[in-house]
């Protein structure tokens, strides 16, 4: 006996192919699908943590998708779910092999604390990445002498190759918006950020000449607000919100503080920030006035 799921099993099939998404999309992906099942068939988070021998937070964790699978689990639980027909199970578990295959930037899992590291997955699988930032330009779009000041503030006292990997796999976090399948980035810059210079003023004039070249990407759009308004609709802090193809993927607004993360994803908290990111795009000035804006803090510099 199998529980009819019209088409879940090809929405998981085409993510797993397609270039993006990663195990973090994934993980999410199955654990909902195992939720699914295990609601189909009125069985409780408990009764399920019962059967793999794990507590209830476990099953909550496998379903949020948050921990990686182990296959022993997942076919104990498809098991319990009815899942019996041997290409349906396979199907599942093979699935659940990706979605705990390592990214990327797993080489640099000694750096990443693992509130971070989720955004990081977050962000590759995106396909629209709308930000606000107050005080440092987006990560995406740092030149590399700009990173290592930055990453510098609060490692900087550490070994020089400790900097050096940072710096480095911030690098390579920026290759998404140049492949094939790059998402849409939609930055929006307090002017705070173009006239403060970390680093000093080369490093301001090269970061400045940086996002002159980004704002060429087609997919790149960079609007700043200016201090002559004065308040406006994000006066309470940076923030990004992260849209996806994926499907039954729902988006997230990411707030990050100093030593961790909110990952919101309440239908009630993603409109409030969507209505303030488009409230503060219409505020800020427009995209054809950013490059006039970057040559004349560069006249200045």
């Amino acid at each position: 006996m199998t529980v009819a799921r019209p088409d879940r099993d090809s929405d998981l099939g085409e993510v797993a192919r397609g270039g993006r998404g990663g195990p973090t999309v994934l993980r999410i992906m199955v654990g909902s699908q195992l939720r699914r099942l295990r609601e189909a068939k009125g069985i409780t988070g408990e009764q399920a943590a019962y059967v793999i021998r794990a507590s209830h937070s476990k099953i909550s964790r496998m379903e949020l998708g948050r921990s990686p699978f182990k296959q022993r689990d997942v076919a104990d639980l498809l098991t319990l779910y009815g899942i019996t027909d041997a290409g349906e199970r396979e199907k599942m578990l093979e699935l659940a092999r990706q979605a705990s295959t390592p990214g990327w930037w797993h080489q640099y899992s000694d750096l990443l604390p693992s509130w971070f590291e989720a955004y990081i997955g977050l962000e590759e699988a995106a396909r629209t990445i709308r930000s606000y930032e107050v005080q440092f330009v987006h990560g995406l779009l740092q030149c590399e002498d700009y990173a290592r000041a930055i990453v510098g503030l609060w490692h900087g006292h550490r070994d020089p190759d400790d900097l050096d990997r940072r710096v480095a796999m911030r690098m390579r976090r920026q290759q998404l918006l140049t492949r094939k399948d790059a998402p849409t980035l939609w930055a929006i810059a307090d002017e705070a950020v173009l006239t403060r210079p970390w680093g000093g003023r080369d490093v301001q004039r090269a970061q400045v000449k940086h996002l002159l070249r980004m704002c060429e990407l087609p997919n790149v759009t960079l609007q700043i607000v200016p201090f002559a308004i004065g308040g406006h609709a994000a006066a309470g802090g940076p923030f990004t919100i992260l849209r996806f193809d994926a499907p039954d993927l729902p988006d997230v607004v990411y707030l990050e503080q100093l030593t961790s993360a909110f990952y919101l994803d309440k239908r009630s908290d993603l409109d409030d920030y969507t209505v303030v990111m488009n409230t503060l795009s219409i505020q800020a000035e427009p995209p054809e006035a950013t490059p006039a804006i970057l040559n004349g803090i560069l006249k200045q510099l």
